[in-house]
């Protein structure tokens, strides 16, 4: 086995970034070749941290920069120590869990592999079922359990035999591999967008499971023309008002396989938030309802099958919004993520029967922004205490006292705690760095930088820090919020063109977006302004303003940009007829009814992935439009019904194995505009579904036309 510390790279790798690093400087500019290369700028994100039972280390997937493949890398609590442990010959590791506290198990190609931290292996175990993915370690440790092909597995670390449990799993419709909704027709797993796989009971008698059945959803084709003949491809896929995927939750017995499903109301009306146990052996479950209206935590008693309500909270005005809940240290609370102030906060409610309303544990000033995570006798959670574009770690003592700030790195950061509480694995990024590993005791003090992920080219780069602004809205008293990037050494008395995007709520924050960041900061070093607003829906301004993006998309958020547009052109580095506005999914929504509804608003706009018709968007999308029974007004909203007032200039740019927001709904609009003699620009690609932006190939393609297009309209100073 090679053992190596992260730092110590091998002088022909070195050699090899440092000639591409040069590479680049002897070019000059950045170029858009460089932002999608391989391997990329950015290096390689560090997998979330696994702690080990006695917290005294935690591994991670990671790889060292310009270096292929993900290798099993373990640290000790204090950073000091960082060291890779997996055979580099090995298959990348994709999934890990600690058997005990000296030994790993990890998913590498098709083989079960054992690490012994004080004997120095890395071995080859066993081999598992194709796909194996959801490791997790028997209370015992001397089994492990999988998912493959919608069932759940058992390997057993003795006898080096594979043991199905269930016979739940039926393949996908789908022949096409890709795209949200291929999904198994019936699976153990997560719904289409969230919830809970399987987790062992205590004492390892029996495993929850999250049984999630398709098989009444509609069937909806997504040809794929790349087929030898052009094939329909048929998927489940839903509609607002359609009926969703049937959720259960079941206990299955491990000795025996039987399962017993708890009887939890409207399995296709409410999905299933999460189950956990308690250190006894009860299962609290949370669930909420598709529309987000109705939400309620159950306990299912040590050793019984009947489910028993402990709380629930019904709100019409509720939309899209946070969920989680965990027990208490000592299993007699359940401590629960919810809505019922202005702000998101955590409650703490007793799980016996004893008709106790719900206590907020967190600062009500400020939106607590996860699920709890409970390690030794205190509480963990992200919030925005510092201001709403920063995402920090808090810790509150279960004891007594208040919530204290254990991140102080200024930008994002998700927080693991070890099991004791003792100390807090984060990952953190900012507006100029991509996430990195630290690691820091959760008592405060300095932390500990524990990856280095990005290659030299990226780093010895200068990169434009954001400038966060408020200004007032036009429509209404809120005071809303924007993040801006401005291209380095602006002349005085120049002016330059602006483009708002990637528009979307939550967007004024300080973190890195991945190839988003990349191509914003490509875009400022061509000399554009880069804006991003948070308009309705975006929390950190509290209840009101994230419900009104309820039954008002397009509506309200529109007027936010209107706002934002007239602050910008108040500045006088920005010129006012060269302002663009671009973005994918909801974002690509936004940009296409801004130019519907406010022509003469933006001069360009890029309207990626963008669902223009609501009667199309997806069985979770109830939570902010309802359905057409109830709101029929809501779905005359088509974008193709505002086809007329198209007048700037416009680009389509859609995926067409995109199960989110299908295609068709775009091709039904560009049929539209043609009608109505309109002109606009159209960029497909045949294979690109969803999440475009993060696919080899179609990233660089598309990223490339959005740039094109604005340098075509936007890149000279008018007149």
């Amino acid at each position: 086995m090679q053992q190596n510390c992260f730092w110590k790279i091998g002088l022909v790798a070195g050699l090899l970034m440092a000639m591409h690093a040069a590479g680049i400087a002897q070019e000059g500019e950045l170029t858009l070749d460089d932002l999608f290369a391989t391997p990329k700028l950015t290096g390689t994100t560090p997998s979330r941290p696994v702690w080990a039972p006695d917290s005294k280390h935690f591994a991670f997937s990671w790889s060292e920069p310009g270096n292929p493949g993900r290798g099993l890398w373990v640290s000790t609590s204090d950073g000091k120590e960082v060291r890779l442990h997996s055979d580099t010959a090995s298959a990348p590791v994709r999934d890990m869990a600690w058997a005990d506290a000296n030994t790993i198990l990890s998913l590498r190609g098709g083989h079960l592999w054992r690490t012994s931290l004080s004997q120095g292996e890395d071995i080859q175990l066993m081999p598992v079922e194709a796909g194996a993915h959801n490791l997790s370690i028997s209370p015992n440790g001397r089994q492990a359990a999988y998912i493959s092909n919608g069932d759940l597995w058992l390997a057993d670390f003795a006898s080096k035999q594979n043991r199905q449990l269930t016979e739940i799993g039926i393949a996908s419709l789908s022949d096409l591999p890709k795209g949200r909704y291929s999904r198994p027709e019936r699976e153990i797993g997560p719904g289409i967008w969230s919830g809970p796989t399987y987790k062992w009971s205590p004492d390892g008698q029996a495993i929850a499971i999250h049984v999630v059945d398709r098989r009444e959803m509609r069937k909806v084709p997504f040809p794929d023309y790349l087929a030898a003949e052009t094939n329909p491809n048929e998927v489940r896929r839903g509609y607002p008002g359609d009926p969703n995927e049937i959720r259960r939750v079941g206990l299955l017995d491990v000795e025996s396989g039987n399962i017993t499903y708890l009887d939890l109301p409207g399995p296709a009306a409410n999905q299933v938030i999460d189950f956990n146990w308690s250190p006894d052996g009860a299962l609290l479950v949370d669930t909420a309802s598709d529309t987000a209206v109705e939400r309620k935590l159950f306990v299912v008693a040590p050793g019984e099958r009947q489910v028993r309500e402990i709380w629930r909270g019904v709100r019409e005005s509720r939309m899209y919004t946070s969920f989680g809940s965990a027990w208490d240290p000592e299993g007699k609370q359940a401590i629960f993520l919810s809505d019922m102030g202005d702000r998101y906060g955590l409650y703490t409610i007793d799980a016996s029967p004893s008709g106790d309303r719900p206590q907020l544990l967190t600062d009500p000033s400020y939106d607590v922004l996860s699920a709890p995570s409970v390690a030794g006798d205190a509480l963990f959670y992200a919030g925005n205490g510092v201001n709403p574009y920063e995402q920090h770690v808090y810790r509150l003592n279960l004891s007594g006292g208040g919530p204290e700030q254990v991140t102080r790195l200024p930008g994002r950061n998700d927080g693991y705690p070890s099991p004791d509480g003792q100390h807090l694995v984060f990952m953190h990024s900012h507006d100029t760095s991509p996430p990195e590993l630290y690691v820091a005791s959760s008592g405060g003090g300095e932390a500990v930088r524990i990856t280095h992920s990005p290659l030299p080219a990226f780093t010895e780069r200068a990169w434009a820090a954001a400038e966060y602004v408020s200004f007032p809205s036009l429509v209404d008293d809120y005071t809303l919020h924007a993040r801006i990037l401005k291209p380095a050494n602006m002349q005085p008395g120049k002016q330059y063109p602006v483009l708002f995007g990637p528009v979307y709520s939550n967007t004024a924050r300080n973190r890195w977006a991945g190839n988003y960041s990349l191509v914003q900061q490509f875009l400022a070093m061509k000399g554009y302004v880069i804006v991003q607003v948070d308009s309705r829906g975006s929390n950190g301004y509290g209840r009101a303003f994230r419900e009104e993006f309820l039954l008002g998309f397009a509506g309200q958020d529109i007027e936010d940009y209107a706002s934002a547009v007239a602050y910008m052109e108040s500045l006088d580095y920005v010129d006012p007829d060269r302002i663009g506005i671009w973005g994918s999914s909801y974002g690509g929504t936004l940009s296409v009814y801004s130019l519907l509804m406010k022509p003469g608003l933006f001069q360009v706009g890029v309207a990626a992935a963008a669902a223009v018709d609501p009667a199309f968007f997806g069985t979770d999308d109830v939570a902010i439009v309802r359905t057409p029974q109830a709101h029929p007004e809501i779905f005359e909203r088509k974008a193709l019904n505002y086809a007329a007032n198209l007048e700037d200039k416009l680009l389509f740019i859609h995926g067409m194995q995109d199960h989110v927001v299908p295609f068709k709904t775009t091709a039904v609009l560009a049929e539209e505009l043609i009608k109505q003699g309109k002109d606009f620009d159209f960029a497909f690609a045949p294979g690109a579904t969803h999440g475009w932006s993060r696919e080899r190939h179609y990233d660089r393609y598309l990223f490339g036309k959005i740039i094109e297009y604005f340098d075509r309209h936007l890149g000279m100073p008018s007149e």
